[in-house]
């Protein structure tokens, strides 16, 4: 079975930086794609940004020029650099991949989840 273990959430300033890690552990055969997600209190669980394989990234409107997200598909780990970080990023933030684990078919995985919590 595969995990996905993040790390890398904590209080920060606004205008401060945070760097979210997140690592497939198990039996990964191959990865599609790694993200991020996030989600407020009474609020849907959002895209932030995702890359595949091959480096193509997206990034949600809001974080566009503030968040960088990065991967090391040797090591089935990827990172989120948040800079200029805003109240509004305050969230609970999941990593995500989707990839093909020994059901040789593939699938999504998540996180468990880290607080990011961005004060004035």
């Amino acid at each position: 079975q595969v995990q996905l273990v993040e790390s890398g959430g904590g209080l920060v300033q606004a205008g401060g930086s945070l760097r979210l890690s997140c690592t497939a552990s198990g039996t990964v055969f191959s990865i599609n794609t790694m993200g991020w997600y996030r989600q407020a209190p009474g609020k849907e669980r959002d895209l932030v940004a995702d890359i595949t394989s091959g480096g193509s990234t997206d990034y949600a409107d809001s974080v566009k020029g503030r968040f960088t997200i990065t991967s090391d598909n040797a090591k089935g780990t990827w990172y989120l650099e948040m800079n200029s970080l805003k109240a509004e990023d305050t969230a609970v933030y999941y990593c995500n991949a989707n990839l093909v684990d020994w059901s040789s078919r593939p699938y999504d995985y998540w996180g468990q989840g880290t607080q990011v919590t961005v004060s004035s």
